[in-house]
């Protein structure tokens, strides 16, 4: 089946260029240069964890998040990050928590 052809008009100024993910926490799609990016590690004591990855290289599946507080609490209310991981719950999230804080400062 073939593609209808898009219109001439200007592209929407609200679309993202380049890569778009999807923010765990309010579900709204964004550039991925916008967000967060977070995966699996361990904490500072070596228990399993959510980290922060915030240039994008650490291996592994990832998940992506606004950086931004109401975000990070939408995604920990909503038990998103395990689930985006596919892992099982009750990794901690503490470390992303502070990054965004420490963002916010």
């Amino acid at each position: 089946m073939a593609r209808e052809p898009r219109s001439s008009a200007a592209p929407d100024s609200q679309t993202p260029t380049g890569p778009v993910r999807t923010c765990i926490g309010c579900r709204q799609r964004a550039a991925r240069r916008e967000l967060l990016r977070v995966v699996a590690g361990s904490d500072a004591h070596g228990r399993p964890a959510v980290v922060p990855d915030p240039r994008g290289t650490a291996p592994g599946r990832g998940a992506h998040l606004h950086p931004t507080t109401a975000c990070y609490e939408l995604a920990v209310r909503r038990r998103a990050f395990s689930r985006a991981l596919r892992l099982e719950t009750g990794l901690a999230t503490t470390p992303v928590g502070e990054h965004i804080a420490g963002l916010a400062s």
